[in-house]
């Protein structure tokens, strides 16, 4: 009776956030590489939200969408080739963490007390296992050691010193914490030191997929916030906040203010619209990005079991890159 009690809550909890949820416009990508035949592919990646108009130099524009480019295609060769979305969404990852312009493995952000902690999540939408660190300090590729933590261990998430163990008791590849080090990030500490700010991020990186076996992953990787408190965790390391993926509704990778997209459960709440009210993909992400979070918290990439991919923020630019077996192919920034 009790157990009854407790479906009942949740359901009515559940009808009561959704209400609220009208129709959107319909996807804006109409082709469907996919649709559940085995044959087609979907990818898409992010390197972060929250660039400004202006920002940047038209040489580091070349810089980014080079950097881009290159990730995306590492992950079209496998699924051209019939690989599997997981093995994609770990290859372009691993390819972002190695490159020093996204906030994520040699690219890392600062903490307040100078350290570089990274975090990372994948999901795999064909079983829902899913594995996740927080917090560790000298593995070279966490989005790696995520997965050993889905694949190897009966755990989800592992965090600090004993993701620091199980990295160390598997082998992954570890480097010296000074690896991450780059000079910009530690300039961008000062200078947030001395305007007493918190909130900094930018650079997440993540990425998600559809194979040609119709399987959904989604994978994101970040250092966080420059200025974090101790032991700060925010929600790319989180499954259902920064991560998700269900070859039932779709795979999405957040990037944002981490803190409201814990708060808003944003990466299960894109799949549970799809679940619960059957909206599309576009107008499931639409409705999370654009009306639960508030103005410039971040944005998202997603894509369904058809090979919808939808990508949306609510901040002047993400930086993004998207491909799929029908041809579509593209890179931007705002």
């Amino acid at each position: 009776m009790l157990v009854r009690r407790i479906a009942v809550h949740v359901l009515l909890a559940s009808l009561a956030i959704l209400a609220g949820c009208g129709d959107g416009e319909p996807d804006t990508r109409s082709g469907q590489p996919g649709d559940g035949n085995g044959k087609g592919w979907a990818l898409a990646v992010h390197g972060g939200a929250g660039v400004a108009r202006g920002s940047l130099s038209e040489e580091q524009q070349r810089a980014y969408r080079g950097s881009l480019e290159g990730a995306l295609r590492s992950g079209v060769a496998i699924l051209e080739r019939g690989g599997r979305s997981l093995d994609a969404v770990e290859a372009i990852i691993r390819q972002l963490e190695d490159d020093p312009l996204f906030n994520a493995g040699k690219g890392a952000v600062f903490s307040n007390a100078g350290i570089n902690e990274l975090d990372a999540s994948i999901m795999d939408g064909s079983t829902l296992a899913c594995g996740g660190v927080a917090g560790v300090t000298t593995v070279k590729n966490p989005i790696s050691l995520a997965r050993l933590v889905m694949e190897q261990t009966p755990h989800v998430l592992l965090a600090r010193d004993g993701a620091e163990q199980f990295a160390e008791a598997i082998g992954i590849e570890r480097v010296e914490p000074s690896y991450f080090f780059t000079q910009d990030r530690w300039d961008r500490l000062q200078r947030v030191k001395t305007a007493a700010e918190q909130r900094t991020g930018g650079g997440t990186v993540g990425a998600v997929a559809l194979d040609r076996h119709g399987n959904l992953a989604a994978g994101t990787s970040t250092g966080g916030m420059t200025n974090k408190m101790y032991g700060r965790v925010g929600d790319s390391p989180i499954i259902g906040a920064g991560t998700y993926a269900d070859n039932t509704t779709c795979a999405v990778s957040a990037t944002g203010h981490g803190e409201e997209f814990i708060r808003h459960s944003v990466a299960r709440s894109i799949a549970a619209l799809m679940e619960l009210r059957d909206l599309t993909l576009q107008e499931a992400v639409d409705f999370v990005v654009h009306q639960r979070l508030q103005p410039d918290d971040g944005g998202v990439i997603a894509v369904d079991g058809r090979g919808n991919i939808s990508m949306s923020f609510n901040t002047a630019g993400m930086f993004r890159a998207a491909a799929d077996s029908s041809g579509h192919h593209e890179v931007g920034i705002w």
